[in-house]
């Protein structure tokens, strides 16, 4: 089992630890948060060991998990990259594309490995179709949630956007041509609402609707391909896809058929890909346990999650 530390014991640190203390390939030597008070709650109340300095739970432990607010993302993976600790770090991965892409050289240069908390491409609904995503020539997203302080300190893209940044760069198979964007303050001092369009070489365009200030939460995307339409809907988990193939010359009663202009004849028909239920955040924990344990690249790379950050950048910068 590998030996895990947690930094950060806010609300998504204490689901971590949780996670860590439960899952069967992890041993859980403790946590620390900067906040000694917090620290000291946290361990009195759930019984994991609080490390009052940071540098003694790095040493201690073969794994890091950080769970800080983003601004300390890269000193804390620093600190833990140097002493030859594999880290999993949550969305974004840092503050700066500067700084990701320190974290790269660090990755090879300290032979360790990391893994960016991109949860949503452990989602059972988009793990159950993203296979049967080839392809996709248009996308369209939304990512709508009520008004909650946490997390304003930073804007909607960084906070909620760039979780469907990163699926639709797992999924489209070429780079950014062109992205336009706007953004609007509302609550916070940094932009509440935005929308993205994003061009790629391949033709395919992306278009990224992001809130936190509505009424209802909503998080879909759509990717629309050559005789295929697919549906994810992260929040409720649920799929649906809408597939076309050439009509049969004696459809039966029930067949949906369409004819195009050119007297093309396609048969609609409609699949239900099995969704397994699961815990989308163990499920990363665990499996960036096998990656270290099978030497092999984590699901979520730090040079994938350094993309996102790029592109969500990018979007700010074009408000």
């Amino acid at each position: 089992m590998l030996k895990v530390g947690v930094l950060g014991a806010g609300h998504l640190g204490k689901i971590h630890l949780r996670l860590l203390n439960e899952s069967l390939k992890y041993e859980l030597i403790g946590f620390y948060d900067a906040d000694e008070i917090n620290g000291k709650d946290v361990a009195a109340e759930f019984g994991y060991t609080y490390y009052d300095n940071i540098n003694d739970l790095i040493h201690a432990a073969d794994v890091v998990d950080i769970v800080t607010p983003t601004l300390s993302h890269f000193d804390c993976a620093q600190k833990a990259m140097k002493k030859g600790k594999h880290i999993f770090i949550e969305k974004p991965i840092t503050n700066t594309l500067e700084e990701a892409e320190e974290l790269l050289i660090l990755e090879k240069e300290y032979n360790v490995k990391g893994q960016v908390g991109h949860v949503e491409r452990f989602n059972p609904a988009f793990t159950a179709v993203k296979n049967q995503i080839d392809n996709p020539m248009f996308i369209e997203t939304h990512r709508l949630a009520e008004f909650n302080p946490r997390g304003t300190d930073v804007p909607v893209v960084l906070d909620l956007m760039i979780h469907d940044i990163d699926a639709i760069l797992s999924v489209v198979n070429s780079d950014v041509k062109q992205i336009n964007a706007s953004g609007v303050s509302v609550i916070s001092k940094s932009p509440d609402i935005a929308n993205a369009r994003i061009e790629f070489v391949n033709g395919c365009v992306a278009n990224l609707t992001a809130s936190r200030i509505s009424l209802k939460n909503m998080r879909k995307s759509r990717f629309f391909q050559q005789d295929a339409y697919i549906s994810v809907d992260f929040l409720e988990k649920k799929v649906e896809v809408v597939k076309m193939k050439d009509a049969p010359t004696d459809p039966g009663e029930f067949d949906m058929v369409l004819q195009n202009a050119e007297g093309e004849k396609k048969q609609i028909y409609f699949e239900n890909p099995k969704i397994e239920a699961n815990n989308a955040i163990l499920d990363e924990l665990e499996t960036f346990a096998d990656a270290i344990q099978n030497d092999t690249e984590p699901v979520v790379s730090l040079k994938q999650g350094t993309q996102a950050l790029r592109i969500a950048l990018q979007i700010i910068d074009s408000f």
